[in-house]
């Protein structure tokens, strides 16, 4: 008399196949476990990315009524802010020039990308070179910083950095907005 197994002969489980089954059962278990781990919290979840989306727009309109625009993005003054958001916060290759030497509106996409959202907290409120009002960073609350930082970042990396400010006196190769008081002078009437 055959067993059942000898009957399948060569398509009878081995102890090998047997282990890999096992093994399998085991991840489906742990993959069932974690589905319903994932669907249960699903509402908390529906709630953070609401709370996150609510700061993301937070840190949209800071951005847009601090004027970050103004400098860190190409062209915006010059076309009365009717630039695509895609293209905001690339930073300009225009040097602000004074008696500090000249220094460049940063691509602030690529330097909150590389940045976690407490480091850009602490370097918000460094002080800079001028025109940048740093100050106004140092002032604001933390949560506006962080709502900022997560507008920067779902912009996404895009474009190139700013050349490095340079002394006072050292020549550069950029275009310059030359930032020192004159006296007008009137014309003769």
């Amino acid at each position: 008399m055959t067993s059942k197994f000898e009957d399948l002969g060569a398509c009878a489980p081995t102890l090998g196949k047997r282990v890999t089954f096992g093994t399998a059962a085991s991840i489906m278990a742990t993959l069932v476990v974690a589905s319903v781990g994932l669907l249960f919290s699903a509402p908390g979840s529906a709630a953070e990315a609401k709370a996150d989306k609510a700061s993301v727009e937070r840190g949209r309109y800071l951005v847009q009524i601090g004027g970050c625009n103004d400098c860190h993005t190409p062209g915006y003054a010059e076309k009365a802010g009717n630039v695509p958001m895609s293209d905001w916060l690339t930073g300009a290759p225009v040097g602000f020039q004074g008696a500090w030497g000249t220094s460049y509106a940063a691509n602030l996409r690529l330097t909150l990308n590389g940045l976690t959202e407490d480091q850009w907290v602490t370097f918000a409120r460094v002080p800079r070179r001028p025109p940048m009002p740093w100050f106004n960073l140092r002032d604001m609350s933390d949560n506006d910083l962080r709502a900022m930082y997560r507008f920067v970042r779902e912009l996404g990396p895009k474009g190139e950095r700013a050349p490095p400010a340079a002394a006072p006196g050292v020549t550069v190769n950029t275009p310059v907005i030359v930032f020192e008081p004159r006296m007008a002078t009137t014309a003769s009437r």
